[in-house]
């Protein structure tokens, strides 16, 4: 017995949480195609400050310099200098409005870390020379109970990082860029322990697998936890499991990562996922829980069956449908449920708990320029495990080479 299930329907168990997000996503494109206010110089240029980045201005997704404008620092705004940028796979997908809600120009990166440069008058979070990250929320409503109870990650009002709108119709833009501006209650303090760039893909990647684990038990000290897809998610998710206390076993479809996954990562156990094996079959009945990281169509019977009665199988990739046997949930009385990422409070708890653990993200670190070719590596799965854009320096270098070409600074 089988239950086909896409992530737009969001039928029973399967990320619902997902599917509110798309769907705030594709409402939020409804209104962008009535608001004509997306010009990034905007009349009012006393309100505004200069910034500059690198954006796409097509579903092509090439990336190229981009100068705008970002809203001057209000009484409880926070205005920083970013220095790092993850690149997320999200990022990808929206470039090439992949979902078909991307608004152009469009200037991605959710995975933010800067530091401080100025300050509203009424903000105590943090002050001028703190270093802070900024991650995929920067606005909610902050009024309804989701808000209320420190999860403005599910607010059916969100204000994404990029590709969303601010209060004022205005759209967002990300981290491919010099500065930001946000909300005092959107940012995240950052300790002094934790690198600036192997850390910023934990705004993401890092509260999207901590939250997923934390909400459903699964941060227990001796729990078996599978990790599916060794990827961007999927090695964090081996590094948080493996500092919570737990017994982690690696299931992916590539042999090839079993080294890395034991040896680099300190998994306990590796599965190769394909096939009818006796190592499958041998893992049956032996997992607490399974955090699936995996983004393409996958099989998820076996991934089942590895749960222990009363287990828990938790999607955080996005798949755009899953088959589900619903039999073995049902005589394991197993759990199939979906998560996105955690709420502002959460993800400073997830940054702390990296800090104090050691938790920081395997980066491959980049300058702006390399932005594109980058792109064509995180499609193919070229890359180990988060690629990380140097953003200060090389807007820099950028901005030097343009004076001395004759470019004048507006």
């Amino acid at each position: 017995m089988t239950f086909i299930c896409s992530v737009f329907n969001a039928a029973i168990l399967i990320p619902y949480n997902l599917y509110r997000f798309l769907s705030s996503l594709l409402s939020s494109r409804r209104d962008n195609n009535n608001n004509n206010n997306n010009n990034p110089i905007l009349e009012d240029a006393a309100q505004q400050v200069k910034a500059y980045g690198w954006a796409a201005r097509d579903s092509t997704g090439l990336l190229s310099p981009f100068k705008f404008l970002r809203r001057i620092t209000g009484e409880h705004d926070v205005k920083l200098k970013i220095l790092y940028c993850g690149i997320c796979h999200s990022d990808l997908h929206l470039l090439k409005n992949d979902l078909g809600i991307s608004t152009y120009p469009l200037v991605p990166g959710h995975e933010i870390v800067g530091v401080v440069t100025e300050v509203g008058s009424k903000v105590r979070k943090v002050k001028v020379g703190d270093n802070v990250g900024v991650g995929c929320m920067v606005g909610s409503c902050r009024k309804c109970d989701q808000c209320a109870n420190n999860l403005e990650n599910y607010c059916p009002q969100p204000i994404y990082t990029y590709n969303s709108k601010n209060a004022d119709g205005t759209m967002t833009y990300g981290g491919y860029s010099d500065i930001m501006v946000a909300d005092e209650h959107f940012i995240i303090r950052w300790p002094e322990s934790l690198p600036l760039d192997s850390g910023a893909p934990l705004l993401c990647a890092g509260t999207t697998t901590y939250s997923a684990m934390k909400y459903y038990g699964l941060d227990k000290r001796g729990l078996h936890i599978g990790v599916v897809g060794l990827g961007g998610l999927g090695h964090i998710a081996v590094k948080f499991a493996k500092a919570f206390g737990s017994k982690v076993t690696v299931i992916s479809s590539s042999p090839g990562k079993k080294k890395d996954a034991i040896e680099g990562l300190g998994a306990d156990g590796f599965i190769v996922s394909s096939g009818d094996t006796e190592e499958i079959r041998a893992a049956t009945g032996t997992m607490d829980g399974i955090i699936d990281t995996v983004a393409a169509i996958h099989p998820v019977k076996d991934l089942i069956n590895m749960l222990k009665p009363h287990g828990k199988m938790v999607v955080v990739g996005v798949p755009e449908k899953m088959e589900v046997p619903v039999f073995p949930l049902v005589a394991g009385r197993k759990t199939l449920g979906g998560s996105l990422i955690g709420g502002i409070k959460e993800t400073q708890e997830m940054i702390d708990f990296a800090a104090a653990r050691k938790v920081t993200a395997d980066v491959e670190i980049i300058p702006i320029e390399y932005v594109n070719q980058a792109m064509e590596r995180l499609q193919r799965g070229d890359v180990k495990y988060r690629f990380v854009i140097d953003v200060a320096t090389s807007l820099a270098q950028a901005k030097r080479s343009r004076l001395m070409g004759g470019e004048t600074e507006d």
